[in-house]
């Protein structure tokens, strides 16, 4: 075995493992913080969000997956003045969907992109169907989209799962890809290396029996600096979600994308993107314990990247210390 295996392999164990020791100090603040409530107005709230306002108008794009009849939700948002003549698309995460991106469309149409943010099946104002969920699929509905919409080249930038998406995308469609930004991803190692894969079945008990404190610690883990009123309304959201009439075709649909990030990895495709990359992120990344170091890894295997790591951060700088990330993404953008 080689050196670099060796080392990568150990890097490996020893993230899994400080994640399984994450979780265990989670389910105990789960545990001390038991008075923890509901906010008194949460409610049943549609797991197809069409209760939920989105900055901009949404169109849906009708596609067949797996057989079924679905609708791909989207927003298309032009230039706010000239247009630079560049598309920006933003792929949203696994407890998130395009909606969260408000204010980095609105950062980046004032410099004259148009910004195209799809809700992936199986998420926001998309379809939810019970279906085996893969990258590359997203990545062709995603490819689908941008030839409805007349798009040729695009920077792709994906937060979370969406970064997992985002490497795949550049990965499968490089003629499409002008730039790749890579935000707070997870997926940054192969858990199966370590790991023995866990039942479908029993991930979608898991998910079917979320309470509000688990919802509640699954985000505010995001946030080290604290949950504000922002991020309060996606915990109240998704708690919301549970309460629906529709939770259990939700709860599974949500448990086949989880299984996804662990049986479809993206670490091997990473020395085979050839596009311009971004690596960013905050280096207190609730969601990828050693988050730093990993990047940094990323960095160093994709053949054409530079890295940017904000201080005192989360998962979500965007929503955390949006101007510091915009600034940065821009730059990149723009350079």
């Amino acid at each position: 075995m080689s050196g670099f295996s060796r080392t990568w392999r150990v890097m490996v164990k020893a993230t899994l493992l400080l994640l399984v020791l994450l979780m265990v100090l989670a389910a105990a603040a789960a545990g001390a913080q038991a008075t923890v409530q509901p906010p008194q107005d949460a409610r049943a709230t549609s797991p197809t969000l069409e209760d939920v306002p989105y900055p901009y108008s949404v169109s849906f794009l009708p596609l067949t997956v797996s057989g079924r009849d679905v609708r791909m939700a989207y927003m298309d948002v032009p230039p706010a003045g000239p247009a630079n003549g560049r598309t920006v698309v933003l792929l949203h995460g696994m407890n998130f969907y395009g909606e969260y991106w408000a204010a980095t469309i609105d950062a980046l149409r004032k410099e004259g992109f148009r910004v195209v943010v799809p809700d992936q099946i199986g998420f926001g104002r998309s379809s939810k169907v019970v279906m085996p969920y893969t990258l590359s699929g997203m990545a062709l509905n995603t490819r689908k989209l941008l030839d409805a919409l007349g798009v040729q080249r695009a920077a792709v930038v994906g937060h979370s799962m969406g970064g997992m998406l985002a490497t795949r995308f550049a990965l499968l469609y490089p003629d499409v890809t002008e730039r790749l930004v890579l935000y707070n991803q997870i997926g940054l190692t192969d858990a199966r290396l370590v790991c023995q894969p866990t039942p479908t079945d029993e991930v979608y008990r898991q998910v079917l029996r979320l309470d509000y404190g688990a919802i509640y610690q699954s985000i505010a883990r995001y946030f080290p600096n604290g949950v504000t009123p922002v991020v309060q309304k996606y915990i109240t959201r998704q708690y919301g979600w549970t309460l629906s009439g529709n939770w259990p075709e939700a709860a599974m649909v949500r448990a086949l994308a989880q299984q996804m990030v662990y049986e479809d990895p993206v670490v091997y495709d990473w020395p085979n993107i050839k596009v311009r990359t971004l690596e960013i992120g905050g280096e207190r990344d609730g969601a990828t314990p050693n988050f730093p170091a990993l990047a940094r890894r990323v960095a160093e295997t994709i053949p054409s990247c530079q890295l940017v790591l904000f201080p005192n951060v989360g998962h979500v700088p965007h929503l955390e210390a949006p101007d510091v990330f915009h600034r940065e993404l821009l730059k990149f953008l723009l350079s």
